[in-house]
């Protein structure tokens, strides 16, 4: 197991004893009405809300390329003499 798995497993086995120790039901004020719900319902609402958002700020975004104008950029396709001076020298 890698060292990323064996923190993970140890947060969700620390974040279950955590939401199973409470247990008991409280008031919540949501908006302007208040709701008596578990803590264990609550908690594990706010850690699935906090794990989605996790995932989705995480992940790698794909980052689309045109590589035609990069191309165009590098080679100055604008320009058209494209040899720098450094080049005209060493060829002749």
């Amino acid at each position: 197991m890698s060292i990323k798995n064996i923190f993970a497993l140890i947060i969700v086995v620390l974040l279950t004893i955590i939401i199973m120790q409470n247990t008991d039901e409280v008031k919540f004020t949501i908006l302007f009405s208040d709701v008596y719900l578990p803590k264990v319902a609550v908690m594990t609402a706010v850690s699935v809300a906090a794990f989605i958002l996790g995932v989705l700020v995480g992940r790698p975004k794909n980052k689309k390329y045109d590589i035609g104008s990069h191309y165009d950029d590098i080679h100055g396709k604008d320009d058209p003499k494209t040899l720098s001076d450094e080049d005209r020298d060493y060829i002749n």
